[in-house]
């Protein structure tokens, strides 16, 4: 099975680019690969609630419903 390492490391300063880590762990998911999750930089803030609530890229959904689907995929994210 191929591995995805998806690598976040922007948050509030671009939202787009904050959502690509969790885009791309979904679409792992739906292409049936292992993936992980990793928060760097400005992305560790997303853990914070209020925070991820305030992040939508666009184009894509809210992240509050990326990491939800993420964290039901039982996707390791780490920070």
């Amino acid at each position: 099975m191929a591995r995805v390492l998806s690598v976040a490391s922007h948050a509030t300063d671009d939202p787009t680019k904050a959502s690509l880590a969790f885009i791309t762990a979904v679409g792992a998911i739906g292409a049936e690969k292992e993936c992980t999750v990793v928060l760097v930089g400005e992305a560790v803030t997303m853990v914070k609630e209020a925070i991820a609530k305030s992040i939508h890229g666009v184009g894509f959904p809210p992240l509050p419903e990326l990491i939800a689907k993420v964290v039901q995929a039982k996707i390791p994210v780490y920070v």
